[in-house]
């Protein structure tokens, strides 16, 4: 069967190619625009990307278009696969269908750390032996992929001749919108049995209109989890906790809270895990900030209830990876370091940097490089709060062309914080600033122009002059 996957670039579209030809589908896709790391991994996958949406794609007589949500109405193709009334449906719908009717699926959902928390529960049914199914949003190191299809295991770290293995598949369940004709949240498509809800806050401000229609998505993904499941709950999370006093028909785990799953830092940096007073064990790895140490509780106890010990589950964790673009140390050149993240929400900006400052001391400077791109940035939602959320950098360089309400926001920040139109004016000035034992944090949620390898060059380029 043949299918043309419209918005491939995406890294969910683009997962959703590498499980279909995994599986044995012939896919095609178009787009514009690509760019790493989803540019680079369907090309090692030999899938074919066509460029533009033109209407003539529709000679290639695929059995079915899979639709991605960045599809509107006006879409050449898309008009034209309306006129012809060819078979469509949208990417989740696809995937539901197709994938994750039979497999136990692990969904993480939240306003922020899906992409880590997947990937860190994949890792662990890897490391377990389970070889999991994924689509994440993002590349984990430790599989140097964003999707699989994943199958039933055949050996096992939990060798027990009695134990009958399901095939799991992990998502990162994102409550953006299925496509332009289906406007339900992506993730009440997957039908999970184990459910992470990581945080929530209002986001997505192009769709959802306030925080209570974000809640209204997240408590139809808890109304489909089965009696037999688990709800993976943050207990510090106000808005979590009501949303679960709407009802619930699951049972519930709580963290980060010393009546659940809590943790405690060591002075020599191990992160002590507990179940209400009770000590688990110790983790010790590379990643740092409260956040991360959050994402493995909820990863752990994910992993828990599909079988794998605490204790195997932060064996698994000390040989982690992370995930490209979160925090990913991009370069290093006369002392100055580079990392590249995907922080575009307020709250994302100001536990990154604060997880960056706490790492590396208060006697070093963190210049923050932000990209306000996302569509709720783009509309000024956040103009409160994105003086506050870069507080914590000592120098601040903010891309102001596609949002110039910026301008006026960074103004209380002003002696610390510059705002530019030019791409090419902001690299310069990044440059001269920065000197030996700086640290570059570059955040956006997107290609920022390929900022990062230029910032590079042109610091390798000024130490050979």
């Amino acid at each position: 069967m043949h299918i043309h996957i419209l918005g491939i670039g995406g890294t969910f579209m683009g997962g959703i190619a590498v499980i279909a030809r995994e599986s044995g589908f012939k896919v095609t896709g178009c787009d514009q625009n690509v760019y790493p790391p989803m540019s680079t991994q369907l090309e090692a996958q030999g899938i074919e990307l066509i460029s533009g949406y033109s209407a003539d794609q529709i000679s290639l007589r695929p059995d079915l278009y899979v639709i991605g949500n960045v599809i509107t109405r006006g879409n050449p193709l898309m008009e034209e696969i309306l006129n012809q009334n060819l078979p469509y449906i949208s990417g989740p719908q696809w995937l539901s269908e197709n994938i994750l009717r039979h497999r136990w699926v692990l969904a993480v959902s939240g306003t922020h750390g899906k992409t880590t928390t997947s990937s860190m529960v994949a890792w662990i049914l890897e490391y377990a032996g389970f070889n999991p199914g994924f689509l994440i949003g993002g590349i984990p190191e430790n599989f140097g992929i964003s999707a699989r299809i994943g199958s039933i295991p055949t050996d096992s770290k939990l060798s027990d001749d009695n134990v009958e293995f399901s095939p799991f598949f992990v998502i990162e369940a994102d409550e953006y919108d299925t496509a332009f004709f289906d406007k339900r949240s992506k993730f009440v498509h997957y039908h999970p049995r184990t459910v992470i809800l990581n945080n929530l806050e209002f986001d997505h401000a192009d769709i959802f209109p306030n925080l209570a229609a974000i809640e209204r998505q997240f408590h139809h993904l808890v109304r489909i989890v089965p009696s037999t499941g688990l709800l993976i709950s943050n207990g510090r999370d106000a808005n979590l906790n009501h949303l679960l006093q709407q009802g619930h028909w699951t049972p519930t785990e709580e963290f980060g809270i010393e009546t659940g799953w809590h943790f405690a830092i060591q002075p020599d940096n191990g992160v002590k895990i507990f179940f209400k007073q009770t000590y688990q064990d110790s983790l010790y790895w590379d990643l740092f900030g409260e956040h991360n140490h959050m994402n493995a509780l909820a990863a752990l106890l994910a992993a828990r209830h599909a079988g794998i010990p605490i204790q195997i589950g932060i064996e698994a964790l000390m040989r982690f990876k992370s995930v490209k673009r979160r925090m990913e140390k991009r370069g290093s050149i006369n002392g100055i370091t580079l990392y590249d993240d995907f922080a575009h929400h307020p709250t994302a900006i100001r536990t990154t940097l604060s997880g960056l400052r706490a790492h590396i001391g208060k006697e070093k400077r963190i210049i923050a490089v932000f990209d306000p791109r996302s569509n709720t940035m783009k509309m000024g939602v956040w103009r409160n709060d994105l003086a506050d959320s870069l507080a914590d950098a000592n120098q601040i360089f903010c891309f102001t062309a596609d949002a110039p309400w910026a301008k006026t926001a960074l103004n209380q920040l002003a002696g610390k914080a510059s705002c530019h139109d030019d791409l090419g004016q902001m690299i310069q000035e990044i440059c001269i600033t920065a000197t030996p034992e700086d640290h570059i944090l570059i955040m956006s949620n997107g290609s920022f122009g390929g900022i990062h390898e230029k910032i590079l060059l042109q610091l390798k380029n000024r130490l050979f002059k």
